[in-house]
């Protein structure tokens, strides 16, 4: 686990690059707010999290799947990931940050983020 990026992972840099691309400026990781937001666009109050498809759970994509060895391991431990992620957006929603959630699979796909990221706009 040691190896797991938290940082700057591919996905992350997709959307980065996109963002900078249509001309959006933002912040990386701002501890001053719940959850260390990936990607903070303070002139929109908004932030982008970029959820790796395994590791948020992400519901209906074929990577975001919980193992079938190791349940015991695997299962609480996701769980608690998806948990600690709807409290993370309740916090900053609460502080008036609207949150975007782009998918490591969406990245990936340029057409996808293309539409994602126009969205974050007001």
């Amino acid at each position: 686990m040691r190896g797991v990026k938290q940082a700057d992972t591919k996905p992350e840099m997709l959307v980065r690059s996109a963002l900078h691309r249509r001309g959006y400026r933002f912040a990386l990781r701002r501890k001053d707010l719940p959850g260390k937001p990936d990607i903070v666009l303070t002139r929109l109050k908004a932030v982008v999290m970029v959820h790796g498809c395994f590791w948020h759970q992400h519901a209906g994509c074929k990577d975001g799947r919980v193992p079938g060895s190791n349940i015991g391991y695997w299962s609480p431990k996701l769980r608690r990931n998806k948990e600690r992620d709807a409290e993370k957006q309740r916090e900053l929603e609460a502080l008036g940050w609207r949150v975007h959630t782009i998918w490591e699979c969406e990245a990936k796909n340029a057409k996808v983020l293309d539409e994602r990221i126009k969205a974050i706009s007001p």
